[in-house]
């Protein structure tokens, strides 16, 4: 796990490059404590700052192949690479290390960008080609680990890890991009490819970049309508489950195989451990495959009653026999820790509290590597969309048949009530495309409360359509042509791909690298490993989400065996932190300071009196699920205000 930089420049002489390079690098620091390295070879300089996993006496970066010829900078875990280090060493390879850096190496040098769907894992590279003179910049499929880049008209490329460190390279410039406070507003973040700032551009998942004599060309590698397609025609592989007891032999054979690859590591590996059921089964299976004394567990918890999770998931580390950690967490220490938090941010945020300070325990406690069950909620069924899909699908066409003028009369009704009622009114402007209505359930704010809370010069970015639209829509349709006329639609596989493609990737996994960077922790999500998810979405919806079934039940089944009985029974909760307390307690004097007129009308994007209303109104009301709007509008203005240089 690294932090990677980069300056690609046929006009800035080396000095020049390297200096920056430095500059960024010290901006990545956390990302990366135990090593820097960095290179320059012709108009390219590369960097990088290492949190050793594998071998971390040989692992260093960037790594050269032994020709002098391939140089790359690499942040992520490839958890395949013992056996693609055996295949690449018949084909001629010799090897200088242990660790899945250089196999990665060996792998593009040897097959190029064709390599790329045999990785396994979480990864963002930058690839430098000294004969070709050639830079190809890639992430992951599911988008687990970022990657950012500057791409000036004159010229010159740069990339990071973090829009901190292009930043720091002083040849970046700071200027907010007001169409991301409009995206940031709906999605609770700025969906790739933007990002908060105007000159800095973020590759989406599966994308990669080729660079060229100052010439730049961006693909994706893996689409969801390729895995679908691969899926249905699955040459040479075992064809989808054909009733519900196969179903869970295979996804338990599945998770076993995910969880040993995630294993992988030269250095400390634990789990984070909520009351739940997604961290109970990578926590029982990790015990399974690694033995349980060797396991250790982190859980927070909270001294609000109705919040805290501690008893159930003490209960569970005590049926599987792992040593288990608790931190209880108060609102007066999120106030004194605020400072560091928000520094930790670099892209805005309305979530992801609970794994900066997950990560932080875990790190003290001794961890290099933790184990997370972030993932199952998207593939599984955890989340109400894929409940709420199916009934929208049935009355969305009822709706467009409705003349024009009660379309509006209803509309207008709709705008004037409260945020759900709202919310609904831009649910059914989409009409019948149900791509964007699976992905606009995950809207925060309303167009029309967008609307308001921008100031006058601030346009939204347009209609409210997220990036990830298209590669789904193309997925669902190809879904659809390819199924009997008689087979009912799989609207939990839509919403499997809204949810995946949208949601996790721009929240949660983004929040998920940040925070647990922040603290130098490597975090896993073996849900995500891309063999279980292209399995997922090639099984019956119907058997992996049985109709009238508890979310998630297929999961559940494939390993009650190891799970304590009354964590099956137990109705899902979700991770909550008492956020609506603390925002009218210890943490009310930032949102006071934040929200005043004098700070929001500095940040320049919201109008200062619909700002101030909002908390306001929050501040003296009673609708504690209000707290995430507030707070994200808060977080999002006191980056805005924030010097670019930090």
């Amino acid at each position: 796990m690294c932090g990677i930089a980069g300056f690609i420049s046929l006009r800035h002489p080396a000095s020049t490059r390297e200096a920056a390079l430095a500059r960024m690098l010290d901006a990545q620091l956390q990302r990366g404590p135990d090593d820097e390295g960095h290179v320059s070879q012709g108009p390219a300089t590369l960097g990088m700052r290492r949190l050793a996993v594998f071998d971390p006496a040989n692992g260093h970066q960037p790594m050269i192949s032994p020709d002098g010829r391939h140089h790359l900078v690499f942040n992520g875990a490839i958890y395949n690479f013992r056996p693609l280090r055996a295949a690449y060493a018949g084909r001629g390879w010799h090897f200088r290390s242990h660790c899945d850096t250089e196999v990665l190496l060996a792998a593009l040098a040897l097959d190029g960008i064709q390599s790329l769907p045999s990785l396994r894992g979480m990864f963002a590279f930058a690839w430098w080609d000294a004969r070709e003179k050639t830079l190809l910049l890639a992430r992951d499929a599911l988008g687990i680990k970022p990657l950012l880049y500057h791409l000036d008209p004159a010229g010159p490329l740069l990339f990071a890890s973090e829009s901190r460190a292009l930043l720091a390279s002083r040849h970046v410039p700071g200027d907010l991009d007001p169409a991301a406070a409009a995206d940031f507003l709906r999605w609770q973040s700025v969906p790739a490819p933007r990002t908060l700032h105007a000159g800095i551009r973020s590759l989406r998942p599966a994308e990669q970049l080729r660079w060229h004599d100052g010439r730049t060309e961006i693909s994706a590698w893996w689409t969801p309508a390729t895995c679908l397609a691969s899926a249905r025609q699955r040459p040479g592989l075992p064809p989808p489950a054909a009733s519900a007891g196969e179903l869970q032999t295979q996804l338990r054979a599945r998770l076993d195989d995910s969880i040993q690859a995630h294993l992988a590591a030269d250095v400390p590996v634990g789990t984070f451990l909520s009351g739940g059921l997604d961290s109970a089964i990578v926590t029982a299976l990790m015990a399974r495959h690694a033995g349980a004394d060797r396991v250790q567990t982190f859980a927070i918890g909270f001294e609000e009653p109705g919040f805290s999770e501690t008893t159930e998931a003490a209960a569970t580390a005590r049926h599987l026999g792992v040593a288990h950690h608790t931190h209880i967490l108060t609102g007066t220490a999120v106030a004194g820790d605020l400072g560091n938090i928000l520094a930790t941010l670099d892209q805005p945020t309305g979530d992801g509290l609970n794994t900066y300070y997950a990560a932080r325990f875990a790190r003290a406690g001794g961890l290099t590597v933790a184990l997370s069950g972030l993932g199952a909620d998207e593939l599984f069924g955890g989340y109400p969309a894929f409940r709420r899909l199916p009934v929208l699908a049935r009355w969305l066409p009822r709706w467009a048949r409705l003349p024009a003028a009660v379309q509006r009369t209803l509309l207008g009704l709709l705008d004037a009530r409260g945020t759900a009622a709202r919310k609904l009114a831009d649910t059914l402007r989409l009409g019948a495309d149900l791509t964007d209505v699976a992905l606009a359930q995950r809207q925060v704010f309303s167009n029309c409360e967008i609307s308001r809370l921008l100031s006058p010069g601030v346009s939204p970015s347009g209609p409210l359509l997220h990036p990830a639209a298209p590669e789904i829509r193309t997925a669902w349709s190809a879904t659809l042509a390819a199924l009997p006329s008689s087979t009912p639609p799989p609207f939990a596989l839509l919403a499997s791909l809204a949810e995946t493609r949208g949601y996790m990737a721009d929240v949660l996994l983004r929040d998920a690298d940040e925070f647990s960077m922040r603290h130098s922790l490597e975090l896993r999500v073996p849900f995500l490993d891309l063999p279980l998810v292209e399995w997922a979405w090639a099984q019956d919806p119907a058997l992996l989400h049985p109709a009238g079934a508890a979310p998630k039940s297929a999961l559940a089944s494939a390993c009650a065996d190891l799970l304590p009985p009354a964590l099956l029974t137990r109705q899902k909760r979700g991770f909550t932190l008492p956020f609506a307390r603390w925002l009218r307690g210890p943490l009310r004097p930032f949102m006071e300071a934040t929200l005043s007129s004098a700070s929001v009308g500095r940040c320049g994007l919201f109008d200062p009196y619909a700002a101030g209303k909002l908390w306001r109104a929050y501040r003296d009301g009673s609708d504690d699920r209000a707290w995430s709007r507030v707070w994200s509008l808060a977080v999002l203005i006191h980056l805005a205000n924030r010097p670019p240089s930090q």
